[in-house]
């Protein structure tokens, strides 16, 4: 009885080893017990929101241990600054105030997240000699920051009034599906659902097992397969393989980041809409896009659209000019880059970015393509291989393993070697090919699927989602794969 408990203990405590993630046993049984005892609590506003406020703030401590508490700090300046900006007639005042939150965000933000880098930086640039710090980096603070200042920007443009009560907005803070990866949530958007009678329809419950499974299947049979067994290889030392194999593993990565990234938000608005809210749309087959410009409207929609109403915007958009246009875009996506990770490979990422959309902005690109189909299907396959060619320094480790990779595939492609990984990698090759067809899939078939599945009784649903977990535990390595953006 002691060592169960004893294991039973250090099971409920955090490990950095092991945070909590959506594809855990730990997590599943967890959630399964989170909705059995919901069912008691759903009618009562009150007890309903305390109960997942406490299951979120525990859920952020088995994510990040102790730095739960600055999930908390974060909330109480910005529920704040948001009354006092509300109760304030002075526009110099509310200007004071908002201008205080966002310093005191990306305070916090820039020290856990940035300190090394500028470090790193400055020492790069042989203007000093500091050491570096070791800086724990609390998983999803990019996330949460943003989603809490959404809030305070919109009360001090009028577009919301401030929350009375800071239970509830630190809920909608930590909100546990959405925490650590997005989608990014607006207040605007959430605070109205916490005031209102939760109601999840049979139509709910189908989407929600349709999404589940779906997250699922697309971030631990498709993704972290192929990235254990193919892609990772590759990228770690580009220099042994060949440029098929280098292409190949690009192609692999474009549809590990995105099987992994967006598995993770299916199963987020899933897991939101058995609870009883909604959350926006995060992805919208981005690998569909004719231009870049579409490609941000269809890839991690929830920061495109951030970085659009509160920072492009903010510059001056497109109400200044064509250059200042340009310019804005470039700021927006160098900082959009940034906010991936404190590297200069993501800003060069970004910035590659923004000088697409603004050589698609000068040459009239999105509107040339949505004239014709045959440029649409070009436009397709050009935006495909820059989005590639811009997930080779994302993903690589170091700028010169990223011009390892292209130099192989433009100097040593060696195109005989194709049928040697078909007969090496049959399994990696037949779920990239699933990857495939899984992104591309009609928006008409995804409908009857949710039908379908909205027709199976209890048990049947039940069913359907312990043999996607049983297939999970068959593909899965020994080890938890984390999702990519959990270093954000």
């Amino acid at each position: 009885m002691a060592d169960f408990l004893d294991r039973l203990f250090l099971l409920i405590q955090y490990d950095p080893f092991e945070p909590m993630i959506f594809n855990s046993g730990f997590f599943m049984f967890l959630f399964l017990g989170c909705i059995v005892f919901y069912q008691v609590v759903v009618n009562n506003k009150r007890a309903r929101i305390l109960y997942l406020l406490i299951f979120s703030l525990y859920f952020y401590y088995k994510s990040s241990g102790i730095y739960f508490l600055l999930l908390i700090i974060s909330s109480i300046i910005d529920y704040s600054a948001g009354k006092w900006i509300a109760e304030t007639s002075s526009q110099a005042k509310k200007r004071l105030l908002l201008i205080l939150s966002i310093v005191t965000n990306f305070g916090l933000l820039g020290y856990f997240k940035y300190t090394n880098f500028f470090i790193n930086t400055f020492n790069d640039l042989n203007l000093g000699t500091f050491e570096t710090s070791d800086i724990f980096l609390p998983v999803g603070i990019s996330f949460f920051t943003f989603q809490s200042l959404s809030y305070t920007i919109d009360v001090y443009r009028g577009k919301l009034d401030w929350e009375k009560n800071f239970t509830d907005f630190l809920f909608f803070v930590s909100f546990f599906p959405q925490l650590v990866a997005g989608p990014i949530v607006r207040a605007k958007d959430f605070l109205p659902q916490i005031h209102k009678e939760i109601f999840v329809s049979k139509d709910d419950i189908a989407r929600a097992t349709f999404l589940i499974i779906a997250g699922l299947f697309k971030k631990a049979i498709i993704a972290d397969y192929i990235s254990i067994n193919f892609v990772d290889r590759v990228f770690e030392m580009p220099l042994r393989y060949t440029g098929v194999e280098n292409l190949l593993a690009l192609y692999g990565y474009a549809l590990q980041i995105y099987c992994d990234f967006s598995g993770y938000s299916d199963m987020a608005i899933g897991i939101a809409l058995l609870l009883g809210f909604k959350l926006p749309i995060n992805f919208d087959s981005p690998y569909k896009a004719a231009t870049i410009t579409e490609f941000w409207r269809r890839w991690h929609i929830s920061l495109s659209s951030w970085l659009k109403d509160y920072l492009y915007i903010s510059l001056g958009g497109n109400k200044k000019g064509k250059l200042k246009q340009y310019r804005n875009l470039m700021l927006t996506m160098l900082l959009g880059g940034l906010w991936h990770g404190a590297a200069w490979k993501f800003v060069v990422w970004g910035g590659v970015h923004g000088l697409a959309l603004a050589v698609e902005k000068i040459l009239n690109i999105p509107e040339l393509v949505k004239k014709n189909r045959m440029l649409r299907v070009v436009g397709m396959l050009i935006t495909f291989h820059i989005v590639c060619l811009c997930w080779v320094f994302f993903r690589a480790g170091t700028f010169q393993l990223g011009l390892d990779m292209i130099n192989q595939i433009l100097f040593f492609f060696h195109a005989n070697v194709f049928i040697q990984f078909i007969d090496g990698y049959p399994s990696v090759l037949f779920l990239m090919i699933v990857g495939l067809l899984v992104h591309f899939t009609p928006k008409s078939l995804e409908i009857k699927t949710e039908l379908l599945i909205g027709k199976l009784p209890v048990l049947g649903k039940a069913f359907l989602v312990a043999a996607v977990i049983w297939l999970v535990i068959q593909v899965q390595s020994s080890e938890m794969q984390p999702f990519i953006y959990f270093q954000f």
